[in-house]
């Protein structure tokens, strides 16, 4: 699996003759605007750093042949705009060729009690990438490979680092990093493979294989 990080939570992953697109939002429209030849595109909630209409639709231009995955917010959202896509919900599970796609979650980590909880479906990609979204939604399967978010207004590094020793994945990395204020990578890779989870440090432009 190889995976490139276009910021935020925008990544594109590489599997089986696939490519999949997570979560274009607000903060990486110039480099997701770009891509082509892209087979699947996922949206785990409306969020504008998740969820961006107007790159979306030049994605789509580009990409006419890509199917758009989402949850039922975001959903909501497509279908005033027609734009053809598939709702996931929490259970539901997708076939992509090789590849299986599973929808787990329903809620948005809690940002503050007096704000209600958005809609949350992170996704379990190939049966080795758990990609939550933003939440700390536990998938109760073995993981292989975590994008782990690691800083915004719903979490701390400290609840981050405790979620990815709670899942125990073999391997780790860095998301929903925009603050870049260096503790985000510094922390998890101090004190996550002393547990056995390696951390693999990664900023936007970077590619990794998995």
């Amino acid at each position: 699996m190889k995976i490139t990080k276009f910021g935020q939570c925008c990544l594109l992953i590489e599997t089986k003759d696939k490519r999949i697109l997570t979560d274009p939002g607000s903060y990486s429209i110039d480099a997701h605007s770009k891509l082509e030849n892209l087979d699947y595109v996922l949206f785990t909630h409306e969020h504008q750093d998740h969820f961006h209409l107007e790159s979306l639709k030049i994605v789509i231009q580009k990409n006419p042949q890509a199917i758009i995955y989402c949850n039922t917010s975001v959903s909501g959202i497509l279908d005033g705009e027609k734009i053809d896509h598939i709702c996931v919900k929490h259970g539901d599970s997708i076939v992509m060729g090789e590849i299986v796609l599973v929808g787990i979650g329903e809620k948005h980590a809690q940002i503050h009690p007096s704000i209600p909880q958005s809609e949350n479906t992170g996704f379990f990609i190939d049966g080795r990438l758990w990609y939550p979204g933003d939440s700390f939604t536990n998938p109760e399967r073995p993981i292989e490979i975590l994008a782990l978010p690691v800083t915004g207004p719903w979490l701390t590094i400290g609840q981050s680092v405790d979620y990815a020793l709670a899942l125990k994945p073999k391997v780790a990395f860095p998301v929903h990093d925009f603050k870049r204020s260096g503790l985000d990578q510094t922390i998890p890779a101090k004190l996550l493979p002393p547990a056995g989870i390696e951390f693999v440090p990664m900023i936007e432009g970077d590619t990794k294989e998995f």
